[in-house]
């Protein structure tokens, strides 16, 4: 066997060996869902300018039918009905994948630095209280929209009381490098924040405890 076709056949190997996604996605494997709501889980992370790969593990993505849109410690399950609205269930895929970081990178000192700029009632879902009320939430839609500030976030804050809209992207993007000691973080992503206003869809709220962070959808019968 020549040098060349050797040298073809280890890196043949070692795609079949890659996990799912690397590069700007981070690392993460898919299980379930068609081709297509797969490549939306993809798009959605490559869209935004967090570098996810600073999550230090793999995260396991099932895309299973009735599940809701939920993330636990490694852990991120979608319904395929969000992934089937294509760029609308972006900012939401981001959002889940925004609770890996709060799960994996941060501690209680880190969140309680955080929560001082991003309100909330408290930390983590306790049973009570609105989705938009705990913290845990706000950090995770904040990530998506400082790092994806774009006219198709659908969870792009209208106003200082959204979910995201407690910072401006610039500044909490500033504050998770300094927390983090990544100062990369602080970057300007390529899509500035657009002049136009643009709505989301109505959002369902749902708490669940024990660091388990659930987001669903209601969609209209128009949409």
């Amino acid at each position: 066997m020549s040098g060349r076709i050797l040298l073809l056949t280890t890196l043949a190997i070692a795609a079949l060996k890659a996990p799912n996604a690397l590069a700007a996605g981070g690392n993460y494997a898919i299980s379930g869902g068609t081709p297509a709501e797969q490549a939306q889980v993809r798009a959605a992370l490559n869209a935004s300018s967090f570098n996810w790969s600073l999550l230090p593990q793999q995260i396991q993505v099932t895309i299973e039918p009735g599940v809701g849109d939920y993330a636990t410690p490694g852990q991120v399950y979608l319904d395929p009905a969000l992934l089937d609205m294509g760029q609308y269930s972006w900012g939401i895929v981001q959002h889940e994948f925004g609770h890996q970081v709060d799960f994996l990178l941060l501690n209680d000192s880190q969140r309680a630095q955080l929560a001082q700029s991003l309100g909330g009632s408290g930390w983590w879902p306790d049973g009570s209280g609105t989705h938009s009320s705990f913290t845990c939430e706000r950090f995770a839609s904040t990530i998506s929209w400082a790092y994806w500030p774009s006219p198709s976030n659908s969870l792009r804050p209208q106003s200082p009381s959204d979910e995201a809209g407690a910072m401006s992207p610039a500044a909490f993007r500033a504050l998770l490098a300094q927390v983090l000691d990544e100062p990369s973080l602080a970057a300007t992503p390529a899509v500035a924040p657009p002049n136009e206003k643009v709505y989301a869809p109505p959002v369902a709220t749902k708490a669940r405890p024990n660091a388990k962070s659930t987001f669903a959808v209601t969609r209209s019968a128009g949409f």
